[in-house]
């Protein structure tokens, strides 16, 4: 699995789409995942940031998600859990089965990232065994993030949300 050759991203952003990879590659071996399944992960891992930095009359800073998205599936992606995975993984979304799932921890807990880095590395390691707790509490320290920065929530999130706590 690689970027797409229509991918816009510094090489910032490509070491962070390596990192969300490899962790989901960690993950996938922990959980003994098929190859089939793995692939799918990765794929997503490898979309999900590919337009991010994009010229934003291609993708905005919250849409890049969207549009990365509406271009592989222009490109012949034709597997709907992958694109909703990459559509949604900045929001969060209800109907998600484990490639969405596993993205939107992995891009939150990929290790590059510079804050509260001993807590998010503890969270990351408890996924193979605590995956749907995990993802609880990353989905309620995005939320306060949003909610702290005087955001709106989107529908996606509340609904994810809702999911997540009605199981």
């Amino acid at each position: 699995m690689t970027l797409p050759a229509w991918a816009i991203v510094t090489p910032e952003r490509r070491a962070h789409i390596e990192r969300v990879a490899g962790l989901l590659a960690q993950w996938a071996d922990a959980l003994c995942v098929g190859d089939q399944e793995r692939a799918r992960w990765l794929k997503a891992a490898y979309l999900h940031d590919a337009l991010r930095d994009a010229p934003p009359r291609l993708a905005s800073t919250l849409a890049h998600g969207p549009a990365a998205a509406d271009r592989a599936a222009q490109g012949g992606e034709t597997d709907r859990s992958v694109l909703d995975a990459v559509r949604y993984h900045t929001v969060g979304y209800a109907r998600w089965d484990d490639v969405g799932r596993m993205l939107y921890l992995a891009d939150f807990l990929e290790p590059g990232r510079a804050f509260a880095v001993d807590e998010r590395r503890r969270l990351a390691l408890r996924v193979p065994q605590e995956r749907d707790a995990v993802l609880r509490e990353v989905a309620r320290r995005r939320i306060e993030w949003v909610v702290r920065s005087g955001w709106p929530l989107a529908q996606e999130t509340v609904d994810f949300w809702n999911a997540l706590v009605s199981r």
